[in-house]
């Protein structure tokens, strides 16, 4: 029998939970057995947990048929617990190291109580942290045990369910258990405290909760938080039906109706519409559970007066009042801005008053550059599968030429470019639009993405050197997001923790990548033959990434003497990052004959069509090319700098399947070898990239383009071809992001509903 049973229930965590289950599994104690919930996840979440299932039998995953939220879940995790003491940990969470041995050690010198309460923190998404504040409350007591009886003070203890550890004997003798609907861990809580003959403290810091971005249950305003009702209905039930805990009853009543105006006074709990429909429950609920002679602690009379008598007109005079001072100087300085944008900031404004045209689509990509990417392919296919929709394109002036006959479009600052964005409906990119665009009720924003991330992206930038960013103004932009169009697992894992705002993942494959599975041998040839490419040679194209840590442009390739030493029977195609500019080092080569410059060439995937290998540090053109099936070399001769100037999601060097695609070179010679001696397309380098291809092209199909239209321009649910679930881990999520000082030499949530 393990000492602890630590339930997870898992719900849309796919971003964090990798990290959850890492802090519990890695802790330094380990007589434990965890128990995972999968409340039937629609993300990626019950595959993680089979994954990590299937390396640590500590661990056991019950996957649910259907949904039934937080409390159900805990519940049946709690039936296939076999531990000395049960503990609970939200998904999106994680212990901190030496936690549970902490614990046990806090729980063996109190002589095992029935109940142990520990402290937390609060992590925010920008990396600050709190500790919190009840701290010093729970110092005071030392090893000693006592009761609520003996001290009522401990019920004013944060009332959730995953900063204690309960005696798993004394929680099914009291027939403890959760309610479904929100809110669930306050009965379960206030019950645990009243009924426990001995409970102990541990001032030590064990949970991390994490304050998300968005996403949590309890930042997420609606009817919902309603649920609060019948959890306290439920509490008091309880009391009822235990007549030895009616001493407890007036000081529970006090902490519920504290709870009910906390909540009331929260616009991310309760929205303005629903406000005077909360307060009458909350009214009704004082009046039907107060105990008689009860007199309101001191500080909160007037809130509870006003519960009492059921006047919500004189409590939201106050609440107005109480926040006109901030609101209104905030709202001054608000309109001053708005005012002074004059021009066509007016315009939009006004234009911004008028409906909206449901079947305008409006597309842009790489910051108003010429139509591309994946944009381009979802364009294309909603011309052919939702031609009622009609699709204006954003370029900028020096991309009118090059644009197709026929497109429409728009330059930015135009009086036409106000108007399409204040009244299109749907806006797809593959970066997030200016933030002058002012998102409206009715549009639906679709990013699309521009490759699978291999370096951090979004909030987990933020330890490394290279971040250089406004991570409050990136999250605004994501928040837009209604659809994350997601290319593999990996990418949807990243995109959830990297931008956790409240946007739907869309997995549907790249639609850019549509024509690696559709492009036929005659269309490759004319592609080849537009190029200039005579007949029988190899194509390699060599594509590098752009570096976070350096200025400009430096080869990190000698490419004169590559091609030299490669032969004539090689055509090298060089194609640089769109954020450099020309280079004449570049251009001299390309009219010496040695290689062919096509950074300027539109379209990426005829380069890639064309291309009989591809020769790549770490540009995420390496999982597109994964889907031609054909040779993929990395050449990284800066990959310490770069890792540990950007940070990586995995070891690209480490020659796992999965992880490492092909050959890998540092050197000019070592990359000439490769070629000359053909390990670039031998068994162990064809092994390499089925694996890779495997866990980074699973949708690539052909009709991504197409699940893209049909989900959001025809609301339907396409369907995507099967995954098979991996019965091995890749590598740890702690393992995922490299040490963000180890150039310096320093070493270095199923939502929750407390509070």
């Amino acid at each position: 029998m393990p000492r602890f049973s630590v339930v997870i229930p898992v719900f849309n965590v796919q971003g964090y939970l990798r990290e959850c289950l890492d802090s519990v599994l890695g802790q330094s104690f380990t007589d434990l057995e965890v128990i995972a919930v999968d409340d039937r996840s629609p993300d990626h979440s019950g595959a993680i947990l089979d994954e990590y299932a299937a390396r640590d039998p500590r661990l056991t995953v019950l996957h649910l048929r259907e949904n039934g939220g937080l409390g159900p879940a805990r519940n049946a995790g709690v039936r296939h617990a076999r531990g000395d003491y049960l503990l609970f940990l939200d998904s999106d969470d994680r212990y901190l190291p030496g936690a549970l041995a902490a614990v046990h050690r806090q729980l063996t010198a109190c002589g095992e109580p029935d109940l142990l309460v520990f402290d937390h923190q609060r992590s925010w998404w920008d990396g600050r942290t709190e500790p919190s504040s009840y701290g010093a409350r729970l110092a005071a007591t030392g090893t000693q045990t006592s009761s609520v009886a003996d001290r009522p003070e401990l019920l004013h203890l944060f009332h959730v369910a995953w900063n204690k550890a309960y005696r798993r004997a004394f929680y099914l003798r009291e027939g403890l258990g959760f309610r479904p609907g929100l809110y669930e861990d306050a009965p379960l809580s206030h019950e645990a405290m009243v009924c426990a003959g001995s409970i102990g403290c541990l001032p030590r810091i064990c949970v991390d909760y994490r304050q998300r971005h968005q996403g949590a249950i309890t930042r997420s305003p609606g009817r919902r938080h309603f649920d609060i009702f019948p959890q306290y209905d439920s509490l008091f039930a309880f009391l009822d039906r235990r007549p030895e805990l009616a001493g407890h009853r007036p000081l529970l009543f006090e902490r519920m109706a504290a709870h009910l105006v906390f909540c009331l006074r929260r616009p991310e709990r309760v929205r303005r519409a629903d406000r005077r429909a909360y307060f009458r429950q909350a009214a009704a609920h004082y009046r039907r559970h107060r105990p008689p002679g009860f007199a309101p602690p001191p500080g909160s009379g007037r809130d509870l007066a006003l519960l009492a008598r059921g006047n919500y007109p004189l409590f939201a005079a106050r609440e107005t009042v109480r926040r006109a001072g901030g609101l209104g100087r905030r709202g001054v300085r608000a309109a001053r801005r708005r005012l002074s944008a004059g021009g066509n900031r007016l315009y939009y404004a006004l234009q911004r008053r008028l409906p909206l045209q449901p079947d305008l689509a409006v597309y842009a990509a790489y910051w108003y550059r010429a139509p591309a990417c994946n944009p381009q392919a979802v364009e294309a296919a909603a011309r052919r599968l939702a031609p009622h929709v009609r699709s204006v394109w954003i370029v900028r002036p020096e991309a009118v030429a090059a644009l197709p006959p026929g497109t429409d479009h728009v330059l930015p600052g135009t009086r036409r470019y106000w108007k399409v964005l204040a009244r299109g409906t749907y806006f797809v990119n593959n970066v997030n639009f200016p933030d002058h665009l002012v998102k409206r009720r009715g549009q639906v924003h679709v990013m699309t993405h521009h490759g699978t991330p291999l370096k951090t992206m979004g909030l987990d930038q933020r330890p490394y050197p290279a971040a250089r960013m406004d991570f409050d103004a990136l999250l605004r932009r994501a928040s837009r997001w209604d659809y994350s169009v997601t290319s593999n697992p990996h990418s949807a894992e990243v995109w959830h923790r990297a931008f956790p705002c409240g946007y739907r993942d869309l997995p549907a494959g790249y639609p850019r990548n549509d024509r690696y599975a559709t492009a036929g041998p005659e269309q490759i040839a004319g592609i080849r033959e537009r190029l200039g490419i005579p007949e029988g040679r190899t194509v390699l194209l060599y594509a590098p990434t752009a570096r976070d840590y350096r200025e400009g442009y430096l080869p990190d390739l000698d490419l004169e003497a590559f091609s030299s030493r490669l032969g004539d029977q090689y055509v090298v195609l060089v194609r640089t990052h769109y954020f450099y500019g020309r280079h004449e080092w570049l251009r001299e080569l390309h009219e010496r004959g040695l290689v062919r410059d096509v950074s300027r060439h539109p379209s990426t995937e005829d380069l890639c069509l064309a291309a009989d290998a591809l020769i790549t540090d770490y540009s995420s053109l390496m999982f597109d090319y994964a889907c031609l099936d054909r040779p993929l070399v990395v050449h990284a001769p800066d990959w310490d700098s770069y890792r540990d100037a950007r940070g990586t999601y995995f070891d690209l060097l480490s020659g796992r399947p999965g992880e490492t695609p092909g050959p890998v070179t540092r050197t000019v010679d070592e990359l000439v070898a490769v070629f000359c001696d053909g390990t670039w397309r031998d068994d162990r380098s064809r092994a390499l990239r089925a694996a890779f291809r495997e866990r980074f092209c699973p949708w690539d199909d052909g009709h991504a383009a197409e699940r893209v239209v049909r989900a959001v321009f025809l609301g339907e649910t396409p369907a995507l071809p099967p995954v098979p679930r991996r019965t091995a881990p890749l590598l740890r999520a702690s393992a995922m992001l490299p040490d963000p000082h180890r150039a310096l030499g320093t070493p270095l949530r199923q939502p929750t509903d407390g509070g």
